[in-house]
Formats: structure tokens, sequence, C-alpha cells
């Protein structure tokens, strides 16, 4: 662990301000899960991010953070990117598509997709040709969460519990997810996603006590999901501001320190009882 990068620690969860591509806070073959929305390439306004540079630019990027993420993750580590799944600013690109290929490449294994239907077809700019079939645009008002793993898929539970419920299990593992965006307003982040999102895929595909690491932590919100589902959280983040904003939501949303008071309290008591 490297002290100086150290933006936020509290219980389970911990803040580096650091760029993931060289950064040496996280140990190799020690994560479970990787939940993270990288940078879109949409020429989207972060502090600390170029997000308007040449694709064959953005995919090289892509190669490297996705390389250094295998090689954080164990064995039967696993990896939900939510990514578009085409652009058209800038020219048509495949997005999924490539990033997919260029995940393959590295060594990360396909297991599935989930649709993540955002319900933002009213965000839409362009139609293209207007009432023309000379070059008419067709945009999908959805995001993708791909799903992918190191080496294997099965994880051994050795004792660990899962706590997801009948019913999210059922809802959740239909590869069609339907529920809203964040505010970029309320969050301060140009482009933050739900704490649902992370919710579901931390639920799903890790056990309690298990680590999760966001690489590119924004907002804040893999980590409070983690503070929130008993997940051992890591985020990393290049912009400081970025790394204010996610604490303070761990504290007001997380509530990391609530909870920290609720178990100092209970070793207290439990304290108190053996003296007696």
């Amino acid at each position: 662990m490297n002290k100086n990068k150290i933006y936020y620690k509290e219980k389970n969860i911990i803040i580096y301000n650091d760029d993931f591509l060289t950064t040496q806070c996280v140990e190799e073959n020690s994560v479970d899960l990787i939940v993270t929305s990288p940078p879109y390439n949409v020429d989207i306004h972060y502090n600390s991010f170029d997000d308007k540079i040449h694709y064959k630019k953005y995919l090289e990027f892509t190669e490297l953070w996705l390389e250094k993420a295998y090689k954080l993750s164990k064995e039967d580590g696993r990896l939900c990117l939510n990514i578009p799944l085409d652009k058209n600013k800038g020219g048509q690109q495949s997005v999924y598509a490539d990033i997919v290929t260029i995940a393959k490449k590295i060594g990360w294994k396909y297991h599935s997709t989930v649709v993540w239907n955002e319900g933002n077809i009213s965000r839409r700019t362009a139609w293209g040709s207007w009432l023309s079939a000379s070059a008419p645009y067709v945009i999908a008002p959805v995001e993708m969460i791909v799903i992918m793993y190191k080496k294997r898929w099965k994880k051994l539970s050795k004792g660990k519990k899962s706590d997801i419920t009948k019913d999210e299990f059922i809802e959740w593992t239909n590869g069609l997810w339907t529920f809203s965006g964040e505010s970029k307003k309320r969050v301060k982040h140009p482009a933050p996603f739900p704490v649902e999102l992370p919710k579901r895929c931390i639920k799903l595909f890790t056990f309690v006590g298990d680590t999760v690491l966001e690489p590119f932590l924004g907002s804040g919100s893999t980590l409070i999901a983690c503070a929130l589902l008993n997940r051992n959280g890591i985020g990393v983040e290049i912009d400081k501001n970025y790394c204010e904003i996610a604490k303070n939501r761990l504290i007001q949303e997380g509530k990391i320190l609530q909870s920290t008071l609720f178990d100092n309290s209970k070793s207290v008591i439990t304290q108190s009882e053996e003296i007696k």
C-alpha cells in the first residue's frame, strides 16, 4: 500500500488519488471483481482527462488499462465493464465490439453481456438526414455491461456467503436491466453511473467480504455500493476534486461514519460486559 497516494480510508474502503495506469497501490492477483465505466471518448469535460482523442489512441489507452486490470485480478477475478454499444460523435465506431476484442486479446475470457436500458432516447441530438434515406443515424438508447473473467469462471465460496435474494437473482440474471441513470447535477460529475449498477454487479458476482476495484472512481458510486454491501472497496481516481466528491458521497450515502460508530459502540458494550 502506497500511503502517499491515500486520499481517504475508513473501515474496508480506500480511495487512492493516482493514475491507474501507473499506480502501485493495488497488489497483483488480489482483486475479486472490477466494476468500472471508463472514459467514453465522446468529449465529456472531465477535469483531468482528455475525452476527445483519436479513436486509435483511445483503443491503445483501453488496452493499457485492461492489461493492468488483468494483472491485478485473481485467477477467478471478474470484470463488469460499462461501455457504450457504439458512438457517432466524430464518426461511427463499434466501441463495444472493439473493446471486447481487445480484452480477449489480452487474456480476458468472455462470459456474457447485460444490456442496460437507461431510457435516455430523449437526449439524442441528431437524426442524420431528417426524413430521408440519404444518411439517417440509428441510435440505440442503451449501454452495455460486458462481463468477463481472468482464468476460471467458477468461484469457490470457501465458507463465504452470498447476500443476493431469490427475487434479485431471478431478475438480475435476465440480461436486460432497466433503471435510470444518475444526475450529473446531483453528484457534480460529468458522467456518473447510478449506485444501482455496481450494486447489482457486486451482489451477483462476489461474496460478502470480497475485494472490489474501481479503476476510474469518478463520483464514487462503486465504493458506495461496496460500503453498503460489506465488500472491501478500492477506488483509484486521478483527479483530486473527484476524490473529494467520492469521499463526501461515501460519508453521506455510504454511511461510512455511522457504521463505524455503530461497530465501535458494539465493541465497547462487549468489553464492558466482559469486565463485569
